[in-house]
This record gives structure tokens, sequence and C-alpha cells, in this order.
């Protein structure tokens, strides 16, 4: 019996492409790109990419591929924070806690930060900054070799911050000399901006962190003072632009917070206490405000118990409404919000919480979950990539059973998470 070798090699080629096709059925279906429910849909995607090859209702289903039954739930594109601190070990509200250990003892704790990310439901996050330079580096290495399991990380490397200032280590004795991992980042004039931009985008980082102002759980600062000046923001934005990197600016106070979008930055952090004027000027420069409206829950949590350090109490007070009325003015003047929460502030994982608290300060639940999705995508520069559930993307995706749009609070308990085609968590 003579074999036509270049049928069977179509046939051995056909059969392995259906092999490596998944295929997930979604009873709803968020198209957050274009503020829709779908109902009825089909997602197909590569295993081997991890990326989506096809989605819609009634597509036909190659046989033999793997199929994921999520028709009773409501899908969404995989959640992004777009202000995480998951590379500084074990969560703990104080900051000194970082010289009681070593690097590598850091490094190994954020290990467990990074599984319980992923499986809260966040398939991507920025990560702004690190105490130990070029942990989250590491991490995010480690996780993209796939040898520990995480969330897709963009990374800082390091805090920008001037000596003594809102990203420095502080509270130790003025003659105790810190290892340079820990001092990294210092700098004091446009130059030694530039300076620390060029070794941080050289050691790895995907984006550059500047603190424009004082800091809230900062020993010996203060989030109502200015740190770096105008110029030396703009140095930030001016040189990593040469790399084509993005630049976020830690800022509470307006003057700083105006400063850096005056600057260039592509996102303000936090922008506790801005004020009209900063407003005009974000909706006039396209900047995004990534305000972290939920955490001061966390920090009123640990006061009461005792667990947060009497100098950032301090710094907090009357902080936290102010923050939350200003995040209502942002969303009635049409600024671009994303989605972030200073997670490490809050103990890993509670991410989630902050929807309901977006909705309750003016949001709707389609505009925040657009926050966590379209928004963060587009502040990362990724919208291509990750967002939205769409041809070419990712296969980024969580499921919840019921309806986030009714309920928002279903988020902060998401029981299915897809990375890259991978299931981490549920069927």
């Amino acid at each position: 019996m003579k074999i036509c070798f270049a049928c069977l090699v179509f046939l051995l080629s056909t059969l392995a492409a259906f092999a490596q096709t998944i295929a997930v059925r979604a009873g709803r279906l968020i198209d957050a790109e274009h503020a829709r429910v779908l109902e009825n849909q089909t997602i197909l995607l590569d295993a081997k990419t991890g990326r989506i090859t096809a989605v819609g209702a009634g597509l036909t289903i190659p046989a033999g591929a793997q199929m994921i039954d999520l028709s009773q739930m409501t899908v969404l594109p995989g959640l992004i924070d777009c202000h995480t601190h998951i590379a500084d070990g074990a969560w703990s509200t104080e900051p000194l806690a970082q010289v009681q250990k070593s690097a590598a003892q850091s490094a190994l704790e954020s290990v467990k930060n990074a599984r319980v990310v992923l499986e809260s439901g966040f398939t991507t996050v920025r990560d702004v900054g690190v105490y130990r330079a070029l942990n989250d580096v590491a991490l995010r290495d480690a996780i993209n070799r796939g040898d520990i399991i995480g969330p897709r990380m963009f990374v800082a490397g390091a805090y920008i911050t001037v000596t003594g200032g809102a990203g420095a280590m502080t509270g130790l004795a003025p003659d105790i000399q810190l290892p340079l991992d820990l001092r990294l980042g210092e700098a004091n004039n446009p130059w030694e901006v530039r300076q620390k931009v060029r070794l941080l985008y050289h050691a790895g980082a995907d984006h550059i962190k500047v603190l424009a102002t004082g800091a809230v759980l900062t020993h010996g600062s203060s989030p109502y003072t200015q740190e770096f000046t105008l110029e030396e923001l703009t140095a930030a934005v001016d040189e990593a632009h040469n790399y084509g990197l993005r630049v976020e600016a830690h800022a509470h106070a307006p003057e700083g917070i105006k400063n850096a979008i005056r600057a260039g930055v592509a996102s303000v952090e936090h922008a506790t206490l801005i004020d009209d004027e900063g407003i005009a000027l974000a909706k006039a420069h396209g900047t995004y405000l990534d305000m972290d409206i939920y955490d001061e829950e966390c920090i009123q949590e640990e006061g009461r118990k005792g667990g947060i350090p009497m100098d950032f109490l301090e710094h907090d007070r009357a902080l936290g409404e102010v923050h939350r009325q200003n995040f209502t003015k942002a969303v009635k003047a049409g600024i671009k919000l994303s989605f972030g929460t200073d997670a490490g502030v809050c103990p890993y994982g509670l991410s989630g919480k902050q929807f309901a608290f977006m909705v309750k300060y003016g949001m709707t639940p389609m505009a925040a979950i657009q926050s966590a999705t379209v928004n963060a995508a587009d502040l990362l520069g990724k919208s291509n990539d990750l967002g939205a559930i769409k041809p070419g993307a990712f296969a980024d995706m969580v499921a919840v059973s019921g309806d986030p749009l009714k309920d928002i609070h279903l988020l902060e308990d998401v029981p299915f998470v897809m990375k890259g085609g991978v299931v981490y968590k549920g069927k």
C-alpha cells in the first residue's frame, strides 16, 4: 500500500494544530474596549503562543480542541494593577523591616506575593519601585522563565528619589552607611537624575519611577512637601524618552503634582491633594491619574491595631477623605484614570477591593473595569497585547459567577484566572 507522505505530514500538522487550540465558552463576555457585554461567546486561543486567535458567537471549534466551559460565568480581560510593590518581601507596614533581612530573604519572600496577586485575578502589574534595588527585575525574569508563578510584571528597578526623600530608606542614624542596593536611585540634581535613568534602563527597568513629593509611609518625610524640582522631573522624563521608557511620578502635594504633569510624566501616582488647576493640567496633557483610594482602609485598620508607626498616622491624618473627594472630581472632569492600589500597603491579594470604592466615589462599574483593563494597558503602552479579549492579545482572562456590572464586589474574589492561555485558578 502506497502512503502519501505529503498527506501524512498535512494530517499530522493539522492534528497538532487542533491539539494546541483551546476553546473557552463564555456565557457573558465584558468587552472593555467597547464598553459592552456580549452573550454566548467563544474564545479560541493558541496554547503554544498563549494568544487569542478568534472571538465571536457561533465560532466553529476545531476537532480535538481543549474545551473550557465558562458558559455560566462572566468573563473579563485579565486585570491590571498599575501601582504595586510585590517584590519587597513579606508584607509589612514598616519600611525599616527591609534592613532586618538580607536581599535574598526579601526576594524569596516575594515569590509568595507574586502567586497571591496572580490568583486574585491580576494577570499583569506595573511594579513601581522596591527598596532593595533590582529585586523586581529578578522577580519579573523568574516569572517570565517559568521558574515561579506570578503576574506579568513591568518593573521600575528602584525608586529615583532625593537623598532622605520619599523613596529613600530613612529612619536610621545618620552615621549608618546603607549598602548600594538600598540607595541606588538617590539623585540630587538633573544630571544625577539622568544618570540614574541610564543606570536603571541598562539594569532592565521597563519604566521609571520618580518621587516628586514627600510620602505618607516614609520616616522623616511629609506628603505636603515638594522634593524634586520641575527641572529634575523634566530631566527624568527627557532621559527616559531617549530609551523609550515612560515615567510615573509619586506626588501628593498640589505643586508637586502639577510639576510632574508639566514635566510630561505618563501618570501621577496617588494625586492625593490635586487641585482644580492640577485637574485641568492633567486633562490638557492627557496624563493618567493612578489614585489608590482603597488602601486608606488598611492604614487606619492597622493604626487601630497599633501596627502603623505614629509618624505615618500623623502624615495620613485627614488625607483619606480628601483623596477620595478629589477622585470624584477627576471622574467628573473626564480625566484618564488607571487602576492602581499601592499593593503592599494592604496585604497582597486584596487589590480587587478597590473596585467598589471607585464605584462608590463616582465611577460606573464598567468604567472601573476599564480602568483595570483597557486604560491600564494604554498607560503601559501595551494595548495590542493586554487589557482586552481580542485576536492577537495575550489570552489573559478572569471569570466570575454573576454580573460584576451589577455587583462590583464580585471582583474581590475571582474564581477563575488564566494568564497566557494557562489556567492558574479554577477549571
